[in-house]
């Protein structure tokens, strides 16, 4: 597979789209992307902080969650 070859291809199509939905369509994965890249990544002092709460045991076990997903 030759990734700058798809790009470049890629790039070439978009220019021709005409498709309002379809255009919005690739804006949307685009932002799904970017936001997905931004959230599966915390600060170093966040982590601790989640690691400290779980310590002191601030936390729900998964029959609490299920109980309260029951109330929902």
């Amino acid at each position: 597979m030759d990734l700058q070859a798809d790009i470049k291809w890629i790039s070439k199509e978009l220019k021709t789209v005409k498709d309002e939905t379809l255009i919005e369509a690739f804006k949307n994965m685009l932002k799904y992307r970017t936001k997905k890249i931004q959230s599966e990544r915390i600060s170093i002092e966040q982590y601790n902080k989640e690691i400290e709460r779980i310590d002191n045991g601030e936390f729900y076990t998964q029959e609490e969650v299920e109980k309260m997903m029951d109330k929902w």
